[in-house]
């Protein structure tokens, strides 16, 4: 398969505008940093909202009881000082005791304990709630600065958990007076983070200040402005005339194109995101279909191209891989079957299997229409009839749900966590999304769980990664790159896990 470069108009447009506009005058002048997310903003509290833009704002307005490192992926205290484990399932924290809400109220042990409790109740219906259920029974304030946890059983990934996904909110935040109110925090949100909410028109704009009671180190810059710009193009001449300082998920082409000019810097790092197809393996939208067959998996996964997939349609650091990980998670072993670029491999496959004169396949897909075409025509070449049905991800979520997708090419950023345990689950144990029907592989994925032995922990991952690569339940494809384009006058460092933190920004 040959791919060609993919110019995008934007990109081809890039260096006339880029002249048209002259010097950008986007700077420090003001001290303010702004942004531009084409994702609409209509909630705040990302206890209730999971994508990739409310993991930006909340890691500006929101604090957790531990922090990772996104450098070395260790787990180190934030609003926690430190914590003992008293048997397998008793989990004693400690908090500091200098941290305020945005609204000047002090941090309490009770506090912690009614947000943890909150998002385990079945009352909460919120996006956290899996996340916590899971492994803690209950909490409770043992002091001043003590919270107790319970836990249902082993988990080895409590304090990773406490770090990537749970905001502290004030006792009685959801539920005060006894009336529950799942939005308390959607537009007036009290965090503790090292930015504070000064005004927010929900889907317009989002203005916070540095939050000068802040227990941790302060940010560089004094006021962030997150404006929501759908457009691309619009995005692209608002950083050149000034207007923003900061964009991201750009398009490669239209990154490298005004990143060479004098109005932008184009910074491209590391992304956690995988991209991957997943096959209907257990038959569920056809109990006789291809593919149930194995050798019909594997000649999927021989048939694609995805070392030129990765380089000229994604590019920067964007690699082609060949497990159902990425290669940085902990877990995730490189020496699982690797299927090599080969069409007269794939050919010869589908023949064994009995389908030599190929066969149709329905195959959806919600992002990155140039990936979705180039794999449509790799299959076709082995004689795969592809019917790519591209649509939006809540209409691709609902089939799935209802077992309606026989293969669909999906990506997982698994919330910038560098484990396995952060893809594996939600994929290969009990979700709509495991359409192997593997219950021992399921069994296998549970079980790396329920052990806090880290050598245990990979020995169990290496296994399973291996089964799903023997048996090609998965057509892995990509990791992901992360482009920005940043206002000259912006320092902007970039995180290996491909989680951009705004609040580590300052001006040159």
């Amino acid at each position: 398969m040959t791919i060609t470069r993919w110019r995008s108009c934007c990109a081809a447009s890039a260096i006339a505008l880029a002249t048209s506009f002259g010097p950008a005058v986007a700077g420090p002048d003001d001290d303010t940093l702004r942004a531009a997310m084409a994702e609409e903003i209509l909630n705040l509290d990302y206890n209730y909202t999971t994508k990739r833009e409310y993991i930006i704002l909340a890691q500006l307005t929101d604090a957790t009881l531990f922090d990772i490192d996104p450098e070395t992926q260790e787990v180190n205290p934030s609003v926690a000082t430190g914590y003992e484990w008293i048997d397998d399932t008793t989990l004693d924290v400690t908090l500091r005791d200098d941290v305020t809400f945005h609204d000047g109220s002090a941090l309490t042990a009770e506090d912690v304990a009614y947000t943890y409790n909150w998002i385990a109740s079945a009352d909460s219906e919120l996006n956290a709630t899996g996340v916590v259920e899971r492994w803690l029974d209950n909490a409770e304030a043992t002091g001043p600065n003590t919270v107790r946890f319970h836990l249902k059983s082993v988990y080895p990934l409590v304090l990773r958990d406490m770090a990537n996904r749970i905001m502290l909110r004030k006792a009685g935040t959801y539920d005060a007076g006894g009336t529950i109110d799942r939005d308390a925090m959607a537009s007036n949100l009290v965090g503790t983070g090292p930015y504070k909410v000064v005004s927010f028109e929900p889907g317009t704009e989002l203005v916070l200040e540095r939050n000068e009671a802040f227990f941790g180190k302060k940010p560089a810059i004094g006021k962030i402005v997150v404006r929501n710009i759908p457009d691309v193009g619009t995005q692209q001449a608002e950083l050149m005339s000034g207007g923003i300082d900061w964009m991201f998920k750009v398009p490669l082409d239209l990154a490298e194109s005004l990143g060479a000019t004098p109005m932008a810097e184009h910074l491209s790092g590391p992304d956690l995101r995988v991209g991957f197809i997943v096959l209907d393996a257990h038959g569920y939208t056809d109990p006789e279909g291809p593919l149930t067959n194995v050798k019909v998996r594997q000649a999927i996964n021989h048939a694609l191209n995805t070392q030129e997939m990765a380089q000229y349609l994604i590019g920067g650091s964007a690699e082609a891989i060949h497990t159902a990980c990425h290669p940085a998670q902990f877990g995730c072993d490189q020496s699982a079957t690797a299927y090599a670029y080969d069409p007269e491999k794939a050919k010869a496959l589908l023949d064994e299997a009995g389908y030599g004169e190929g066969f149709p396949l329905e195959l959806w897909a919600y992002r990155d229409k140039p990936v979705a075409e180039a794999v449509a025509s790799d299959l076709s070449k082995i004689g795969i009839d592809v019917d790519l049905r591209y649509v939006k991800l809540e209409s691709l979520n609902q089939a799935r749900a209802a077992r309606e997708i026989p293969a669909y090419i999906g990506t997982w950023g698994s919330g910038g966590t560098a484990d396995t345990a952060a893809i594996a689950r939600i994929h290969f144990a009990d979700s709509d999304r495991n359409m192997s029907g593997d219950e021992e592989l399921q069994e296998l994925v549970l079980a790396a769980e329920q052990t806090a032995d880290q050598e245990k922990r990979k020995e169990i991952y290496s296994q399973a990664i291996g089964e799903i690569a023997d048996e090609a339940y998965w057509a892995p494809l990509f990791s992901y790159s992360a482009n920005y384009l940043v206002s000259p006058n912006l320092e902007f460092p970039l995180d290996p896990d491909g989680l951009p933190r705004l609040q580590n920004s300052s001006w040159k």
